[in-house]
């Protein structure tokens, strides 16, 4: 390495991939370790469940999503894609919604951005203050690799892959991919990771 340069940015004219989290022991460390920042956990656990970009988390208001039970939705229009998406609330989100709004420690309206920064006025976090408490998380539980913003996104991925099984070509509309081989390479997913989760036993 040269001196001067940080193995955790690329060279001029290249490009370095971020990574998904592999490990669910890794993801369930990093949820403990926000369990004391409602709103850190609350952006983690709807970033890992939802597979939406990180701009696309940080447009939502309070109101969209305060009331949403399991099973419902919040429409959205991509800011890169204009394209239309929607965020999903599953258990493990409205019970992170739950903790976020019964500590919070100053009044939270609707019309507030539901992950505002902390500088007093209604403005949402910036993507580049999420990538730098991405790499802050997964440094702080010592995991090797290189991390940022895309890492909830594609954790995401990863997860319903792997662990589910879910196909490539429904995560690729998911993501609003253009065909499911972009998204295995995005993902970072090799065959032999694939074909290991068939040797798991089951009953």
């Amino acid at each position: 390495m040269e001196k001067g340069q940080n193995f955790n940015h690329p060279k001029k004219g290249s490009r370095i991939e971020v990574e998904p989290i592999r490990g669910e022991k890794d993801i369930k460390a990093i949820i403990q370790l926000l369990s004391g920042h409602p709103r850190d956990h609350l952006l983690f656990v709807m970033g890992i469940n939802n597979g939406i970009r990180v701009g696309d988390l940080l447009n939502i208001k309070v109101g969209d999503v305060r009331y949403l039970k399991p099973g419902q939705v919040h429409q959205i229009t991509e800011s890169k894609t204009k394209k239309k998406n929607v965020v999903v609330i599953n258990k493990s989100v409205r019970k992170a919604l739950d903790t976020y709004f019964s500590n919070s420690i100053s009044q939270i309206e609707n019309h507030h951005y539901l992950f505002r920064s902390r500088k007093g006025e209604n403005f949402p976090l910036s993507v580049q203050a999420v990538h730098g408490l991405v790499k802050k998380w997964t440094q702080a539980i010592n995991l090797k690799g290189n991390y940022g913003t895309h890492t909830l996104r594609k954790t995401w991925g990863y997860q319903q892959r792997t662990k589910y099984g879910v196909g490539f070509d429904v995560i690729a509309k998911r993501f609003n991919h253009s065909d499911p081989k972009t998204t295995m390479t995005y993902l970072g997913i090799e065959d032999k990771e694939v074909h290991s989760i068939l040797m798991n036993e089951i009953g």
